[in-house]
């Protein structure tokens, strides 16, 4: 589930950052799943079970848990990036319409006579 704050994040990182120094962080067991007789009936556990309507509301939480990590731009980095947008869609509308406006020439002066 993902509720891991950033600074927890950052904290956990701290902490595996000596294991870097010394080689590849040592990974921990895969866990293999048990495998279970047919004579038994799988049982549900209490995460396969689903409330009416809770997906919803866990889709929400979850949605809020993600935009809480997100690392927003700030003001500046947006209004620059905005005006470098801006002024790529000038250039290329500007070559764009210098284009048309010099092949509509050479078609109806060159292939039209």
């Amino acid at each position: 589930m993902a509720r891991q704050t950033r600074q927890e994040r950052r904290a956990r990182r701290a902490q595996q950052e000596p294991a870097l120094a010394g080689g590849p962080p040592q990974r921990p067991p895969v866990a293999r799943p048990t495998a279970q007789s047919d004579s038994e009936p799988r049982r549900p556990s209490s995460e396969e079970r689903h409330v009416p309507g809770s997906g919803f509301v866990n889709f929400v939480q979850e949605s809020v848990a993600e935009l809480k990590k997100v690392e927003w731009p700030s003001q500046r980095a947006v209004i620059s990036g905005t005006a470098v947008v801006v002024i790529a869609c000038i250039i290329v509308g500007t070559y764009l319409w210098l284009n048309d406006q010099l092949w509509k020439y050479v078609v109806q002066h060159l292939l039209l006579r």
